[in-house]
């Protein structure tokens, strides 16, 4: 009897174990399977729009619940670079609209890129201020700032919209980057919280050496901050890439018309029936594949700036 309770107890925790390794094993199975929904559910859009722009405007309007394209075509794509003639656009179904599509992406790649690396650079040079540097009412600044993370964008549209018309900046590059292109509440809190975690014994060690404030930003401070301040700039971009409602307002003439503004007038200037929606997913798909490159490289990248950014 006493070796039976002693093999019985030597079995029990194997058992044991083997439930608790089986359970965890069923668990993974089942996140795994969850998360693989999520991500069909998450591209499925994408597929949707590809399948769209794929399939000629006569077949997709007689067979539009068709998961494959339908009417395989590649002239969507064609006719929104510029390869195809009118005559041929409309030949095989398309609305003939002319999209210039090379124009507007300049104009979308010159007004995120300056926005971007004025926005950085000048948020940083704030961020500065308010992590190293003592002067009266900091703290009551940077609780400014924090307030104005809670204020809606809409707000400021009207004051915005009335300051550039007045500086006669309507339909102009400059009118399109003039609100965002200075600085951001999110941005001056974002690289304030790294600058904080910064090593102040080389700020020191600078001093005297007699470098002044500014030469401690662009010489230490900077150099030190180039992933967060990347990341950053990202950030900005793809926002200001992805920036519709404010380039619709003062922005909608064609010589700086961005991808966003065009889209939509794309699909308005439609001859009447219904949209030319293979066209519009062309341009939409093309529009966005600069972002979708710069996630899959930087995605990562983004994703740690901003978690330890926001540990500090």
């Amino acid at each position: 009897m006493a070796n039976e309770a002693l093999q019985a107890s030597a079995v029990e925790p194997d058992t044991r174990d083997q439930v608790v390794g089986n359970s965890a094993r069923h668990n993974q199975t089942i996140a795994r399977v969850v998360l693989v929904l999520l991500i069909l559910f998450t591209l499925f859009p994408f597929y949707w729009a590809l399948r769209t722009a794929l399939s000629t405007q006569r077949d997709l309007l007689a067979n539009p619940a068709s998961l494959l394209p339908v009417g395989f075509t590649l002239d969507n794509f064609r006719a929104a670079l510029g390869l195809i003639s009118t005559s041929d656009a409309v030949a095989s179904g398309g609305s003939g609209r002319t999209f210039a599509f090379w124009k507007y992406l300049f104009n979308t790649a010159l007004v995120s890129t300056v926005v971007a690396a004025g926005q950085v650079f000048f948020s940083a040079m704030a961020a500065y201020a308010l992590a190293r540097l003592n002067f009266p009412l900091r703290n009551a600044v940077f609780i400014m700032f924090l307030a104005a993370l809670m204020v809606p964008g809409v707000v400021l549209l009207i004051p915005n919209f009335v300051l550039i018309y007045d500086l006669g900046w309507i339909n102009t590059y400059q009118g399109i980057v003039a609100p965002t292109v200075l600085m951001s509440p999110f941005a001056v809190f974002f690289l304030r919280q790294f600058f904080l975690g910064i090593n102040r014994d080389l700020e020191e060690a600078a001093k005297l050496d007699g470098a002044g404030y500014f030469e401690i930003f662009s010489r230490i401070i900077l150099p030190l901050s180039s992933g967060p301040m990347l990341t950053l700039g990202i950030i900005v971009f793809i926002t200001q890439w992805n920036d519709y409602f404010w380039p619709f307002l003062v922005g909608r003439d064609e010589d700086v018309r961005v991808l966003t503004v065009a889209l939509s007038v794309f699909r308005s200037q439609t001859p009447q029936g219904s949209p030319d929606w293979p066209g519009l997913m062309a341009g939409t798909l093309l529009a966005a594949i600069p972002i979708i490159v710069i996630f899959l490289f930087l995605g990562r990248r983004i994703a740690t700036s901003l978690q330890f950014t926001g540990v500090k």
